[in-house]
């Protein structure tokens, strides 16, 4: 201690090809007062008070930059009388990729990540009603332009049910691109892609082509659509719509601070 708890059995979350990763414990009372961060041998670490924060398998929570410690702390520096583990996703990447609990390795992270193109939502297209397949069609293909321009591939969609015929050579391309991040920023790749369900929408983001909002709204581009022709659900929808943006937001930030090896001088937690 002091670290979250670990998740009961049979509470972690599934991912990709039936991996388990973590998935946090509900809430928990504040326990502390004070947070700061300290540089140790292994990299940066977060002190509740005056203990160091450790993983759901005991290890000691490094992080590798200043500046993903300090969005860390900060994480858990705002939590007011209880501890809402769930808000907390970049405490939880970082566990996952300090613990691996799926024990996969780099080139197992990247093929689960590619796997993806292969049921990805932007390539799946409607024919009825015209109206959503237009929209589709509006939205979505600039995106795949992009992407086909950006990494010199071929990409295409269908409205088979079968989906599109990803060439090999598209695949092992990403595969390549993908192999320039470390496990870290590969651990928050793969978070970003199971939140769109899509891997061109993830990479269009990661590499600031497109907003959080937008990557989000063009992955829930059909629900939107029935939400403007049959009314939305009261909260539910935009609660729904603010979980899913501040996931893709963390795991956006968590691969940026992830891939970059700057020092922040002189950043203070607020008192």
């Amino acid at each position: 201690l002091p670290r979250p708890p670990p998740a009961a059995a049979g509470s972690c979350s599934v991912g990709q090809c039936g991996h388990r990763a973590y998935a946090p414990p509900a809430e928990r009372k504040r326990f502390y007062q004070n947070v700061s961060i300290s540089q140790g041998e292994g990299g940066f670490e977060i002190n509740l008070d005056h203990r160091k924060l450790k993983t759901p398998q005991a290890k000691l929570f490094t992080v590798p930059s200043e500046a993903l410690a300090i969005a860390v702390a900060t994480e858990w520096d705002s939590q007011k009388d209880t501890i809402k583990f769930y808000t907390m996703h970049l405490t939880t990447l970082c566990n996952t990729a300090l613990d691996n609990p799926t024990q996969r390795n780099k080139m197992q992270l990247i093929r689960a990540a590619v796997k993806f193109l292969e049921t990805d939502t932007v390539c799946y297209r409607v024919e009825e009603p015209p109206a959503l397949a237009e929209l589709q069609k509006n939205e979505w293909d600039p995106v795949i332009t992009w992407a086909e321009k950006r990494y010199n591939v071929t990409i295409g969609s269908s409205t088979s049910i079968l989906g599109p015929n990803i060439p090999a050579s598209t695949k092992e391309t990403f595969v390549s691109h993908l192999a320039s991040y470390n496990m870290w920023a590969l651990q928050g790749i793969e978070f970003v892609i199971t939140q769109l369900k899509s891997l061109i929408l993830s990479m269009s983001l990661i590499d600031r082509h497109i907003t959080v909002e937008k990557a989000v709204l063009l992955s829930r581009l059909e629900e939107e659509y029935q939400i403007q022709r049959w009314g939305n659900v009261e909260w539910a929808h935009d609660y729904d719509l603010c979980e899913l943006r501040a996931r893709t937001a963390a795991g956006t930030l968590f691969v940026h601070l992830c891939s970059e090896s700057s020092t922040v001088k002189h950043k203070l937690l607020q008192d």
